[in-house]
């Protein structure tokens, strides 16, 4: 690794996200400054039915100003992956998973954060209870076809980037499980 940390400096500490101002020797030797933004890593997770349905949530996003068709999921909050894919879950859709297989991880802005996005593939759903906060007010719960879904990917519909590799992971191993 080729850059090296000099100094920190917290420049906004706030409940969901920090930024920070570091002093840095940039890999060619010089010094530089670097801002990053500290959150909790993410968790999507793609909820397959015996109907061969995928659980899709459609939500107003405020910085895009548009609804955004993606997958169940959110911060970790500090839990590990596995227990929050599976509370997000259900919070957002009222499904509870039997089954819940890691599919990877992704870097969604390795620039900005050094916050992961774990990916998980669920099955064996069962009804559970709706627990949204107040910023998921609008959210709506939409079931589509695996094939649907990468039409969307492929069309530009659904766009967020943990929702984007993780239904590229679950299609790859719903294939080969197959």
């Amino acid at each position: 690794m080729g850059w090296k940390r000099v100094r920190t400096d917290l420049v906004h500490d706030g409940p969901f996200v920090s930024l920070y101002r570091d002093q840095v020797m940039r890999p060619d030797g010089r010094p530089g400054t670097y801002e990053h933004v500290a959150v909790d890593d993410g968790v999507r997770v793609v909820a397959f039915n015996r109907s061969r349905q995928i659980a899709m949530v459609e939500d107003d996003f405020y910085l895009q100003q548009r609804r955004v068709l993606h997958l169940p999921g959110g911060g970790t909050g500090g839990q590990d992956p596995r227990v929050a894919a599976l509370r997000e879950l259900e919070e957002e859709t009222g499904i509870v998973a039997d089954d819940l297989r890691a599919l990877g991880v992704i870097d969604p802005l390795p620039a900005v954060t050094a916050a992961r996005t774990h990916l998980f593939l669920a099955t064996g759903l069962r009804p559970g209870t709706v627990h949204r906060d107040d910023t998921e007010a609008g959210m709506t719960v939409r079931w589509t076809t695996m094939e649907r879904a990468l039409k969307a990917v492929e069309d530009g519909v659904i766009t967020e980037a943990g929702s984007v590799a993780a239904l590229l992971l679950a299609e790859r191993a719903l294939r080969t499980a197959a």
